[in-house]
């Protein structure tokens, strides 16, 4: 199969996002502009679905043009638009989305609706050139899932948060201790300065069986710690912020070597791979910490770049390649989904027919 260009478009929460990618057999990022919001969203702590959905109305052309621009093409040099049609915040997807169409009847182009969860899940094949089978924890804003990524459009979800995502906790905790937005790196530097030993916090669900996780108790334990020392000083903050986020690490690392052992009996002839992606996988201590569990059970550790491990476009038009090399894509009816589970019988590209598709 020759090599495909695909524009890649990305506006599910809070970056507006833009990229042209070349693949799969000379895989490429030709370009990937990214936009961050969080200037907007500062002063509530928070993301707000509708100053982001009219941010990215905003500065959408632009980016596209940029991403355009910088990959040196022209519309004759890309073969399909890939937009991100779920899951997210509904006014940002439809934004993308509908951008995405226009372009794709403009150029005359394919285009193809990309389950955002999926554009993480096959990013370390874009990075790492990874074949199938692997194990995929996503970890991010609004997502704590361990995946068995078997093919393209193929996924079983073998574990899950039954709260709070791990990001979100991370952002609540931070609000709790008077910490900027966005939450993650602001917890991520105090708990630098902290003393780990000082505050013992729970490692919820670790005395069940499987992979689920929970971590509105470890939240809500923080608090309660915070409450008994109000007001409370700057060390302390530092050193709540430690103990939350080591409390995170040890879930992870234990859940991580209990989803190795499971893949291992799945597949006792495949060497085991565990992909971490998600904007929470930047975390320093818990990317350390995720390494040193996966050289403990024999298995390769793949963590794509930084800024692929965050919301990107490169990651929709990646997505987008794999499933236009199983066969033609065009999905320009397709509908926003604000919820749509990547392990759902209709969890790759809508409107393809393949596996995974909804026919």
């Amino acid at each position: 199969m020759r090599d495909l260009t695909i524009l890649g478009i990305e506006t599910s929460c809070d970056e507006t996002a833009a990229a042209v990618v070349r693949g799969p057999q000379n895989a490429a990022v030709l370009s990937n502009v990214i936009r961050s919001q969080i200037d907007e969203h500062t002063e509530f702590g928070g993301v707000v679905p509708e100053i982001a959905a009219r941010a990215h109305i905003e500065v959408l052309d632009r980016i596209v043009g940029e991403a355009m621009h910088e990959a040196g093409c022209t519309w004759d040099d890309i073969d399909a638009v890939a937009a991100t049609a779920g899951p997210g915040l509904i006014g940002g997807v439809i934004v993308g989305l509908m951008t995405a169409k226009a372009i794709a009847m403009a150029a005359d182009k394919p285009l193809i609706a990309v389950n955002h969860l999926e554009g993480h899940a096959l990013t370390a094949r874009l990075t790492d050139d990874l074949p199938f089978p692997f194990l995929l924890l996503l970890v991010s804003g609004g997502h704590s899932q361990f995946l068995l990524v078997r093919g393209v459009g193929d996924y079983e979800r073998l574990g899950t948060t039954i709260d709070d995502a791990i990001g979100e906790a991370f952002d609540k905790t931070a609000k709790l201790l008077g910490l900027p937005y966005p939450g993650g790196p602001a917890v991520e530097k105090m708990a630098k300065l902290g003393d780990v030993t000082r505050f013992r916090l729970p490692r919820p669900l670790l005395d069940r069986p499987g992979l689920d996780m929970s971590f509105a108790g470890l939240k809500t334990a923080l608090r309660t710690q915070a409450k008994k020392l109000e007001p409370v000083d700057e060390q302390t903050v530092a050193d709540l912020c430690a103990a939350f986020q080591r409390a995170v690490s040890d879930v992870l690392t234990v859940r991580t070597k209990s989803a190795l052992d499971l893949f291992c009996e799945r597949f006792p002839d495949v060497p085991p791979t565990i992909v971490v992606a998600g904007g929470v996988a930047a975390n320093q201590e818990i990317r350390a910490a995720l390494t040193q569990a996966a050289d403990e059970a024999g298995a390769r550790f793949v963590a794509p770049p930084m800024k692929l491990c965050t919301d990107n476009a490169a990651m929709i038009a990646w997505a987008g390649i794999e499933h236009m090399r199983l066969g033609p894509v065009d999905d320009r009816n397709v509908s926003p989904r604000p919820r749509w589970p990547l392990d759902a019988r209709n969890s790759g590209v809508l409107g393809s027919g393949k596996k995974g598709a909804k026919v």
